[in-house]
């Protein structure tokens, strides 16, 4: 077993929290009310992880010790033979949840999926990666709702927005933003040819009361339209779909899913805001493997992933990577493999 909390930065984090705690016994404190519930919830993250390391940390050395006295006891290399395997496992949690301390990771998540060029076979391959990650929030107790949904013509979506509740459903979720590719033999070409299609995966913090984003109303062109789709839920007969351009940054978001326009504007908003903060966020940072990358056409060359079932079967992440044969575990949301591997590179790069 590897050196105890390769990635924790111990030091750091409890200088962090002395800080945050001077700042909270400021009689002021108060004051702002927005601040001072950002500290809190970051003082509350830190003292726990802090206290989990610390007694992750005893338990290590103490199996360290064990495993000394069990040279030649049989017994009790038997009991370290369990013990050692189920420390790992939450040694691997903690990194993992330390690899998720950014301002936003802890927050809820909303994900848009978009089909590229090629018609049917996008809309079809938009809708698969849609199953994936629905399935994936089921495995992770999580929930969904979807804010906005566009039939395809024929198969598959046109256009999907899904807000994911969750603990840390951002910090994870952000690892699939971007380009994935699909290679197949086509289930719509009656000559079985193969086809590559294309989908762009779009993952935003979802915006709670501790962030405040300033938007002008004579920035925004707000447009009314009738709802389309295959009928049910997504259909209506009047015109209570809703979208908005903020003509600022050129963003633009729709919602159809409600009946009352009232209630579709308000969603529209709430993406708004979101994708606003997300766009000033990166532009921030300027970190790699974010919006920019994203903007990029969704076509050949620019993916961050290939799921490629025909002529072989696997699946390779290239930021990473990393590979997996069992596809159909993959595309029934067992994707924690690539996450983690996503989100550990990152923490490498950083340091």
């Amino acid at each position: 077993m590897k050196d105890f909390g390769g990635y924790f930065d111990l030091e750091n984090k409890i200088k962090e929290k002395e800080k945050l705690q001077e700042e909270a016994s400021s009689p002021n404190f108060w004051d702002d009310t927005k601040r001072a519930r950002k500290v809190s919830k970051r003082l509350t993250f830190l003292e726990n992880i802090i206290k989990k390391f610390h007694e992750l940390k005893n338990r290590y050395d103490d199996l360290k010790e064990l495993a000394m006295l069990a040279e030649d006891d049989e017994d009790m290399q038997a009991e370290l033979q369990e013990m050692v395997p189920a420390l790992k496992k939450e040694v691997e949690q903690i990194e993992l949840e330390n690899m998720l301390s950014g301002e936003d990771d802890d927050k809820n998540a909303i994900l848009s999926i978009h089909p590229g060029a090629g018609g049917t076979e996008s809309q079809d391959w938009a809708e698969m990666l849609l199953r994936m990650y629905t399935r994936w929030i089921d495995k992770n107790d999580y929930e969904y709702k979807e804010l906005n949904f566009m039939k395809g013509e024929e198969a598959g979506i046109k256009d999907v927005t899904l807000e994911v509740k969750g603990e840390y459903a951002y910090g994870y979720l952000k690892a699939e933003a971007g380009i994935h590719r699909l290679v197949r033999i086509s289930p719509f070409d009656s000559n079985q040819r193969r086809h590559t299609s294309f989908a762009s995966v779009f993952v935003y913090p979802e915006i709670d009361d501790t962030i405040e984003v300033e938007i002008d109303e004579n920035d925004l062109r707000i447009d009314t339209y009738r709802a389309s789709g295959a009928g049910g839920q997504h259909v209506n007969k009047t015109e209570s779909a809703i979208r908005i351009t903020h003509e600022p940054t050129g963003i633009k978001v729709q919602c159809q899913n409600e009946r009352s326009q009232h209630k579709n504007k308000e969603t529209a908003m709430k993406l708004l805001k979101a994708r606003i903060y997300q766009r000033k966020k990166e532009e921030r940072e300027k970190e790699r493997n974010k919006m920019e990358n994203n903007k990029k056409d969704i076509a050949w060359g620019n993916q961050i992933r290939s799921y490629v079932f025909h002529p072989y079967r696997k699946i390779k992440d290239h930021r990473t990577n990393l590979e997996e044969g069992n596809v159909d575990a993959v595309m029934d949301g067992d994707i924690d493999k690539f996450i983690k591997t996503f989100l550990l590179q990152n923490q490498n790069n950083k340091e």
